[in-house]
């Protein structure tokens, strides 16, 4: 079980006395320090979340509301009234499309969406652009673009085959993206409440893939299906969507070829005949290398 609370300065300092002969001595970027008493991990972050982790993470995490002065709510009022403060409000969003597809970029947005953009965001039906159709997508986000401000970032494979690495993951790819797309947005000054990322990566890890990245964009809100959530990273989503089709569609018309999303048997299938017809290299411009698909695709092809 895992568990989250934001604690006071005065808690803060509390805590740190109450678990110092608790710490251990591993060093973790933007953590103040992480404990393990009894089965339960604690965590401070420099942000002032505290996350609890283990069997009695729950219990632990109330003793600490309680010391900070926090009511603990019902747990279903608690989801309703955190789900209502991320939906109804000013914020900067991101999100990403392609990690999943053996062939065509990878695309990651950012969106500014204010309050009162909101009705207009729910008139087109904007919600995660997995649980919309492509020609949704086609339709509703050229109206999204002229109104919301955003920014974008498309990998070409091959710049994707040239990143990844042992020591370069997609999880640090995407971090990296993310990253640079929600500066330059925020490079123009927005006025927002929050800016928010689906998680695909614990807090510390996604700082920690940032280590060497020129600049990094912090104050970032993760949370899960953020993007059913929060009205900007679905906005994103969708943008991002609507760019992975684009380019998906001009690398099928380079090759006189409809390529498939996914990396299912067809994407092997597929793959096959453009080794065939232009050679093992192709793949190197339009297919991430990495994918299991390649070992397949390869195997079959009789030299």
């Amino acid at each position: 079980m895992n568990q989250v609370i934001r604690v006071s300065d005065e808690t803060r300092k509390k805590l740190i006395a109450y678990y110092k002969d608790k710490k251990k001595d591993k060093v973790i970027p933007y953590v103040v320090f992480q404990a393990k008493d009894l089965d339960t991990v604690i965590t401070l972050y420099e942000s002032g979340k505290v996350m609890f982790q283990g069997k009695s993470a729950d219990i632990d995490a109330n003793m600490w509301m309680e010391i900070d002065g926090q009511t603990k709510k019902p747990m279903q009022d608690e989801k309703k009234e955190t789900e209502k403060k991320y939906y109804f409000c000013s914020s900067v969003g991101s999100d990403e499309v392609g990690t999943g597809d053996y062939f065509g970029p990878i695309v990651v947005s950012s969106c500014y969406v204010k309050k009162e953009d909101i009705p207009f965001l729910e008139s087109l039906g904007v919600r995660d652009s997995k649980k919309l159709t492509d020609e949704k997508i086609l339709k509703i986000a050229p109206q999204i673009a002229k109104k919301i401000s955003y920014k974008s970032l498309i990998l070409s494979n091959k710049e994707y085959n040239e990143t990844y690495k042992k020591d370069v993951n997609m999880n640090q790819i995407k971090a990296l993206l993310h990253n640079r797309v929600l500066y330059e947005i925020m490079q123009q000054k927005p006025e927002i409440d929050y800016i928010i990322v689906d998680e695909f990566a614990r807090e510390h890890r996604y700082y920690a893939y940032l280590k060497d990245a020129p600049y990094i964009q912090k104050g970032i809100t993760f949370m899960t299906k953020a993007e059913d959530k929060n009205l900007a990273v679905a906005a994103a989503s969708i943008i991002s969507r609507y760019l992975f089709l684009k380019e998906m569609d001009k690398l099928s018309d380079s090759i006189h070829i409809p390529l498939p999303k996914g990396a299912g048997n067809e994407v092997n299938r597929i793959g096959e005949e453009i080794v065939t017809q232009y050679g093992e290299q192709k793949l190197q411009e339009i297919a991430k290398l990495n994918f299991k698909n390649t070992q397949k695709i390869l195997h079959t092809i009789i030299y």
